[in-house]
């Protein structure tokens, strides 16, 4: 007989706020997967169903990628905060991550600080730059010092690529089709990201703040691809960085399995990354659940890891980084 699925925490599942709404990127896509709209918009019934298909006990919401106003921030996380709130605690199935508003770099400290402090948050997930501008300039230190002040953990998510980018990057002798899923889900998005992971190492980020948690979903953004040749060759020519690029991969940063339900980039994760700093998401609605519980399943089964560690990305490592509890299935 087959042992029972552990309780399982996903922590990259995504809605769409009233205050926010819908961007012509979304609009689009809703054309080709209508039933997105409805799973995004949802915070109650629907959700809840849409777990059951994947035994999902506990799910971290965060908005979709969006760049909102200081207003619309604020809106969109009290609109979450309403969402979990109406679960009894110690039965809740939601908790949340704050959307931030990043082009602000001020006021998204502040944020952060009311949704954990006021809001029972548990963290933050925000887009990957701010209309082409990253987070590794000196007007980003304060945000930063304030996720590490209040010791939660910030998601660095894709998003959109600028226009410029499109232009220089995605557009050629081949469909917009193509050029759209290579800038976004196709590839663009998770090279971007990881190169986003370099810039704050390059600028000394991870010296200043040494205590400071990163999370990246999609099975390490291609990082774990790559980590070896990174860790070689990001020396001296790096800056005088005191913190080596090997240690903050083992203390600041954490990946999640986020929509990349195959073994194979998880085999050469496992090998080079600490199994304490892998934790299961699905990346829902954009991800089903019930895929999530059939890659578990297979890796449950595939000999790459032992009960004790798949416990540990299934539910443990999460409990651990956000200071959450599973409720227990029946």
């Amino acid at each position: 007989m087959s042992k029972p699925m552990p309780p399982l925490i996903t922590l990259e599942e995504h809605f769409l706020s009233e205050a926010i709404g819908d961007t012509p990127q979304y609009v689009e896509q809703f054309k080709h997967v209508p039933s997105v709209k409805d799973k995004l918009h949802d915070l109650g019934p629907l959700r809840l169903s849409e777990m059951e298909k994947g035994r999902v006990s506990l799910q971290i919401i965060s908005h979709g990628p969006a760049l909102p106003s200081v207003s619309q921030a604020h809106a969109a996380n009290s609109q979450l905060h309403a969402a979990v709130q109406k679960n009894p605690t110690r039965f809740a199935r939601f908790a949340g991550f704050a959307v931030l508003p990043m082009g602000h770099p001020s006021e998204a400290a502040q944020e952060l600080r009311r949704c954990i402090k006021d809001l029972g948050f548990v963290g933050a997930l925000v887009d990957n730059h701010a209309n082409g501008t990253y987070y590794d300039g000196t007007a980003y230190l304060p945000f930063w010092k304030e996720a590490e002040s209040l010791d939660v953990p910030i998601y660095l998510h894709p998003t959109w690529p600028t226009a410029q980018a499109v232009d220089m990057l995605y557009t050629g002798n081949f469909t917009p089709g193509a050029g759209t899923s290579m800038g976004s889900s196709g590839f663009g998005w998770h090279s971007d990201t990881a190169l986003h992971i370099l810039r704050l190492y390059a600028s000394g980020l991870f010296d200043a703040c040494p205590k400071l948690k990163v999370i990246i979903g999609h099975m390490g953004e291609m990082l774990p691809f790559q980590l070896e040749r990174i860790c070689f060759l990001s020396g001296p020519r790096w800056g005088d960085i005191e913190r080596k690029f090997r240690q903050v991969w083992d203390e600041n940063i954490w990946i999640t399995v986020s929509g990349m339900f195959s073994l194979s980039p998880f085999a050469c994760t496992i090998r080079n990354t600490k199994v304490d700093h892998i934790l299961y998401s699905v990346d829902y609605p954009f991800a089903k659940n019930e895929a999530g519980l059939q890659f578990m399943e297979e890796l449950r089964g595939s000999g790459l890891v032992g009960e004790e560690e798949f416990e540990m990305i299934a539910y443990k490592n999460a409990e651990s980084l956000l200071g959450v509890k599973a409720p227990a299935r029946g």
